[in-house]
């Protein structure tokens, strides 16, 4: 196999091109996110937001 300048050239670009793809997508999730918690009911003071919403005893299967 001949080592081409040519071909490490296009090889670079591309995983620069990859780089900088993923970056502008984890961007975007985090976008998505920070505006999905600002749409989100404030929880009552105290609240664990773990188990809010849940009740005691056994909980209904979740595609009900």
């Amino acid at each position: 196999m001949v080592n081409c300048p040519m071909a490490d050239t296009f090889l670079k670009r591309k995983k620069e091109q990859d780089r900088r793809t993923k970056k502008k997508d984890k961007e975007a999730l985090r976008m998505e996110r920070k505006e999905e918690k600002a749409k989100r009911e404030p929880l009552a003071p105290g609240e664990d937001p773990d188990i809010a919403g849940i009740k005691p005893g056994p909980q209904p299967p979740l595609d009900w």
